[in-house]
């Protein structure tokens, strides 16, 4: 084990001079930065408006990552591609992406009101939450100026753009904290984060020399061609990502989601740990799929135990400490959160199994089952949802989540001739077997 740390010396520091490292480098930096300000910031406001307002305005946020698939046109997945491979057309792709999604936000915007003016309707305090998070809707189009950075591996520009942003409407929050003002001011700080971001990333683009842009129809609809297979799979992504919230509002009241919300927000705290491993591991999993199948899968089913025996071990930590972490964190108000957060946590070694996956799947050049594998969670969790959200509340919604994540992950892809052998993998490297030793 010394001899390895010897050897992969020398590699970390070529790697720490390389310039794509570098770009990562701020990308994580940046989340880091964020993820700091936003959890202080984040609690000082969720034990202020106490779980029935700080549901609301998750209920409201759900609505708008909801439809956030429609929005983007799957165009998020593939704009980065088509602008390296057409750099001298960079101007009327990037026109062209901005009128697409630009006409699908706004289009998402009003069947987000009028879903909630139906739903809703009696409840008018709900409705104009709903209706402030959708504003965010509109300016989110802006962020395809964050992939133009990417593109030039410039990513240190929206990280710290993303910073800024994060501090101003942090610094209102906390002018909102202070003055006392009512939920419906906070639910508007979502779209003020997405405002200033946006006009942000629009005048950098300007500034390191953009080109001019334009709309072209004939690329619109190349556009669209290369993008709409992301769409479902993004769909069914926010299906059973999202339809918790929104079935416990109308199933039962907005403070479930504050509770089943906050747990889940704390049990997701760390995963940027498991983040940044799997995505220093992708390019290596990566290599050896080319050189040797017996260490592509000794590296898969490496990155599949870390994944596992991580979460493992922090979820035994929230089971045994829920309580006092809720009091210490959220105060005595989110006591009811304890029993989803003991449940929910389980969900996160699932979760990221399955983002681990996908070195496997691109590889193997299986994803287009991978409709299939969404179809399947999403459709789990509603049923899920609909049975065990009248008996238990959060804690029933957290049971659909988890329950939810194992189909998508395990269960499903296990019934897929194609996809048999990775569920294999996956349970053979819980059981730690067929670990052979490796030089990574």
């Amino acid at each position: 084990m010394k001899q390895r740390l010897k050897n992969l010396l020398p590699l970390l520091r070529r790697l720490l001079a390389n310039r794509v490292a570098q770009n990562a480098g701020w990308l994580i930096g940046g989340q880091i930065a964020q993820m700091l300000v936003s959890l202080i910031v984040g609690l000082l406001t969720i034990r202020y408006l106490g779980p029935s307002n700080y549901g609301l305005i998750d209920y409201g946020m759900a609505y708008t990552n909801f439809f956030y698939c429609f929005c983007t046109l799957g165009i998020n997945s593939v704009i980065v591609k088509e602008l390296i491979a057409n750099a001298d057309r960079e101007g009327e792709i990037m026109g062209t992406a901005l009128g697409l999604r630009g006409i699908s936000s706004f289009l998402s915007a009003l069947v987000i009101i009028s879903i909630s003016s139906f739903l809703d309707r009696g409840d008018p305090l709900a409705i104009l939450i709903v209706a402030l998070c959708s504003i965010g809707v509109l300016f989110q189009v802006l962020e395809l100026f964050r992939y133009w950075f990417q593109s030039k591996l410039q990513s240190k520009v929206p990280a710290i753009i993303s910073l800024i942003t994060y501090i101003i409407t942090a610094a209102y929050r906390i002018f909102l904290l202070a003055t006392g003002k009512s939920v419906s001011f906070f639910a508007l700080a979502y779209s003020v984060d997405y405002c200033l971001a946006g006009v942000l990333l629009f005048l950098m683009y300007k500034k390191y020399g953009g080109q001019r842009i334009s709309f072209s129809l004939p690329y619109a609809k190349e556009l669209l061609k290369i993008s709409s297979p992301f769409i479902i799979p993004s769909l069914m992504v926010a299906i059973y990502s999202q339809t918790d919230r929104l079935m416990l509002k109308q199933m039962i009241s907005p403070a479930e989601i504050g509770y089943y919300s906050s747990a889940l927000s704390l049990c997701t705290l760390w995963c940027f740990v498991l983040s940044a491993i799997i995505d220093s591991m992708y390019p290596t999993i990566m290599e050896a799929f080319s050189r040797s199948r017996e260490e592509f899968t000794y590296k898969n089913k490496l990155l599949y135990a870390i994944v596992i025996y991580l979460s493992v071990f922090v979820s035994i930590f929230l089971v045994l400490l829920a309580k006092p972490v809720i009091l210490l964190l959220y105060g005595p108000e989110y006591l009811p959160a304890v029993g989803p957060l003991r449940i929910i946590t389980w969900y996160t070694a699932f979760s990221y199994l399955g983002v681990a996956r996908n070195a496997w799947i691109v590889c193997n050049n299986k994803q287009r089952y991978l409709k299939y594998v969404y179809f399947s969670g999403a459709a789990a969790n509603i049923v899920f949802n609909l049975i065990l959200i009248p008996r238990w509340g959060a804690s029933g919604a957290a049971l659909a989540s988890f329950a939810a994540q194992i189909t998508t992950t395990i269960i499903a892809p296990f019934f897929i001739p194609d996809l048999h052998e990775n569920s294999v993998m996956m349970l053979e490297s819980f059981l730690l077997k067929g670990q052979r030793r490796s030089s990574l």
